[in-house]
């Protein structure tokens, strides 16, 4: 009997998201609203009134442009998909979203939930490689909605073990809400223990996380420079504690850029690479400025081709230099020893 379950679907996927020397350097196209944020400004309208095509357009020129030299995109269904699926190269990964920009918000805090008539089996069926999905949590939400993410992200860790396809947890935390509406202030501190004790509940086994897609546990805009003074070795403290909880629980983890800018960014991924992080998988600080130019499509495409692309070389040459590479396991094979066993393992798993 074979002891050791077999999940290569979820193997070759991760194995498809990342590159030659297995670091992920991957590009987040799945954003709604920052994009027709961008696109609104653009055609002086509200972003609610920026029109399909638009969308399709702004999405389609950056997988064209940035495609190739990425090891996965991440796509939504509703608008990268459509646009783009036809010119993503064959070698590319493909994460696909699931989960709903619209999340609920209740006093307690927010809700996270599928987009409508989308689901894991949809996603593998097409051909995705993974299934990404944003939660957003802070320990001290209302306890209804702690139960409700909870529940929601071991759902989708449960489907992606029947499908058998990697799984993506992008972590958020967020501010609560004043009165008023606007957000309440948070100490640098207490935003770090959040993300750490965010971290620490979805590691755990049970929820099938193959893959972390983390935030920075200080404002990525802020962080000290790498020169081993106070500030910098306090703030790298918040980036070990990530790398441990994720190298005890044995998952990868990639750093989000959350609309900082290049540099920024770059500086974030010291800090990461320094704690064992995989890469990163990142949207706004690699193509955010092409998008100023549109809808000269044309404009928008020169800035990729120059500006975008040397910003994704080199945060590609800093993950080859500093980056913990990912290696894929095959435990489960050795114990094959005659015909049927491959089969049955597959059956019983």
């Amino acid at each position: 009997m074979l002891l050791t379950p077999l999940n290569l679907g979820k193997t070759r996927g991760m194995r498809r998201l990342a590159n030659q020397t297995g670091h992920f350097t991957t590009i987040a196209l799945d954003q709604r609203p920052p994009i027709a944020q961008i696109l609104a400004a653009r055609r002086g309208v509200a972003p609610d009134q920026v029109g399909f095509d638009d969308m399709m357009a702004a999405k389609r020129v950056i997988v064209e442009t940035l495609g190739p030299s990425a090891s996965a995109m991440l796509f939504d269904p509703n608008y990268a998909l459509p646009a783009a699926i036809a010119c993503l190269p064959a070698h590319t990964g493909l994460i696909v979203t699931l989960e709903d920009h619209r999340f609920q918000d209740t006093p307690g805090g927010r809700m996270s939930n599928s987009i409508a008539n989308w689901n894991v089996d949809k996603i593998k069926r097409l051909g995705g490689d993974g299934v990404k999905v944003l939660a957003w949590y802070r320990p001290d939400a209302a306890p209804e909605v702690l139960a409700h993410q909870k529940a929601y992200v071991k759902h989708v860790g449960d489907e992606c073990r029947r499908c058998d396809i990697a799984y993506v947890l992008e972590l958020l935390t967020y501010p609560f809400k004043r009165l008023d509406g606007k957000p309440c202030p948070q100490l640098p501190e207490v935003q770090a223990q959040n993300v750490i004790d965010s971290l620490r509940e979805f590691s755990k086994p049970e929820y099938g996380v193959d893959l972390f897609k983390l935030e920075s546990p200080l404002p990525g805009a802020s962080l000290p420079e790498t020169d081993g003074s106070v500030p910098h070795q306090l703030a790298l403290n918040w980036f070990n504690e990530m790398g441990r909880i994720c190298r005890e629980a044995s998952v990868p983890w990639v750093m989000l850029s959350a609309g900082v800018t290049p540099e920024q960014f770059l500086r974030v991924m010291h800090y990461a690479y320094a704690a064992g992080a995989n890469g990163f998988l990142a949207g706004r600080a690699i193509w955010s400025e092409a998008l100023q130019c549109f809808p000269d499509l044309q404009a928008c495409r020169e800035v990729l081709r120059v500006q975008s692309l040397q910003t994704l070389q080199r945060l590609m040459d800093l993950t080859h230099r500093e980056g913990q590479a990912w290696t894929p396991s095959y435990n489960g094979l050795d114990q094959i020893q005659v015909e049927g066993d491959m089969c049955n393992a597959y059956t019983s798993s």
